[in-house]
């Protein structure tokens, strides 16, 4: 793999930049891709995305995208589980294949002298999955095993309360995997219906790092789309991130309760998104430098650990959290996170709080670009988000210009305790459900 930290570790760090040199592609073809040239190794990351992902299982087939998209390497062309796997390692290859609720990835790492091979093990597995029964099934037992031991897992209890409430019927509001009923009853011309949804090329976005040239790039693109399906499946609606505020309880036996805590968040593309993105930075963000694991954890020693995020969904936005708690404790630490969210929205943030987060948000983004499959990852990121071409240069420059004053007008709006949700898994002591 290119290791490419330390040229971006020698880039001035105020404000740090990533020095990315990004080219548009667009193959014979027409579809348009962006490249890294990086030749000083042989070796490609490929990343294809294809927007939509579990959110597109049709009314009563929940689970039927994730389990299709288990199966890709599970046979393709005339190659069946066993001869796939051994072409790849044969190669040195590697292609992964994952889905998520809004879309569904292939990753794929091959060295330059087996790029044609490599990427045609690719295009087999998206043009030609042979689905077969033996696979269908075998499959379809590891997710049924897995949907199974999730009901003893607290933290994927709470995950799956706060969906329902938040979203209801709504493709965010169940488990993307489905049911041990669902995932039972699927056919295999439902896994055939969510390929055809699924992988098309009216939602698909390509990158590319590594040694491979812009009409080699063209070539790759066309050898593995140019047979796959023109569009795929309907994107389901809009919905509101809207669970009733307050706090629900799912008894379960354990002696440390789980939360899960949510409001309304904002689009990624608003203008104020960077300010917000400061703000939740400060409240609860990645680093441990901020309220709530400050207030909560090091002057009360209510948790390990607390966090906080800001998620853009293609269909929704949502300003949530997460920690686990004693039993004995979990009451006086939801009172602190509540009380915290009072304060950011009334008082908002410090000129030395706005200043620390810009340092650790600037200093830790060129980090992000250490090797090829990280850079490709990110490049596709950015198409999705519709993102410029050269947000790596200007995106520092961007969480450097927000003001104290822009900072604390986006806290007051942002965080709204009168509209967070707090669920809780476990047998908290002393903490009365306010809803259901």
């Amino acid at each position: 793999m290119i290791r490419l930290a330390l040229a971006f570790l020698l880039i001035a760090a105020v404000p740090a930049r990533a020095q990315v040199p990004i080219q548009e592609v667009t193959s014979p073809g027409g579809i348009s891709a962006w490249l890294v040239e990086e030749h000083s190794i042989p070796f490609v990351a490929l990343e294809l995305r294809f927007r939509g992902g579990t959110s597109l299982d049709l009314p009563g087939k929940r689970g039927a995208t994730n389990l299709m998209t288990g199966l890709l390497e599970e046979g393709a062309a005339d190659m069946d589980s066993r001869a796939f796997a051994e072409a790849k390692e044969e190669l040195a290859t590697s292609i992964d294949f994952d889905v998520y609720g809004d879309v569904l990835t292939v990753s794929a790492q091959f060295l330059s002298e087996n790029m044609e091979e490599s990427v045609d093990l690719v295009r087999a597995s998206l043009e030609e999955p042979t689905f077969e029964e033996a696979s269908v099934e075998r499959v379809r037992g590891q997710v049924l095993s897995y949907i199974r031991s999730r009901v003893t897992d607290p933290d994927e209890i709470a995950g799956d309360a706060m969906a329902a409430a938040a979203y209801g019927d709504h493709p965010y509001g169940s488990f993307d995997s489905g049911t041990v009923e669902s995932v039972t009853d699927l056919t295999r011309a439902d896994i055939v219906t969510a390929w055809e949804n699924a992988i098309a090329r009216d939602r698909v976005y390509v990158s590319a790092v590594g040694d491979i040239t812009p009409e080699e790039l063209g070539t790759v693109i066309d050898t593995i789309l140019s047979g796959i399906h023109e569009e795929g499946g309907e994107y389901p609606d809009e919905v509101d991130y809207a669970p009733t505020p307050g706090v629900s309880v799912t008894p379960f036996d354990t002696p440390q309760s789980v939360a899960r805590f949510g409001q309304p968040g904002m689009e990624i593309d608003d203008p104020d998104f960077f300010a917000a993105y400061l703000v939740n930075t400060i409240m609860g963000g990645s680093n441990f430098e901020n309220r709530l694991f400050d207030e909560v954890r090091e002057k009360r020693g209510l948790t390990y650990g607390i966090g906080t995020w800001l998620s853009d969904s293609d269909y929704s936005e949502v300003l949530g959290g997460s920690f686990s708690s004693q039993n004995a404790t979990m009451a006086e630490a939801i009172e602190v996170v509540q009380e915290e969210w009072r304060k950011m929205a009334e008082d908002g943030v410090t000129a030395e709080e706005l200043a620390a987060a810009k340092k650790y948000l600037t200093g830790a983004y060129p980090l992000r670009f250490d090797g090829n499959a990280n850079i490709a990852n990110i490049l596709t990121s950015m198409q999705m988000d519709d993102y410029p071409i050269d947000y790596p240069q200007t995106r520092n420059e961007k969480v450097m210009a927000v003001t104290l004053e822009e900072a604390n007008r986006v806290a007051a709006e942002l965080f709204q305790p009168e509209n967070l949700r707090f669920v809780v898994v476990g047998q908290p002591e002393g903490l009365e459900p306010t809803v259901n």
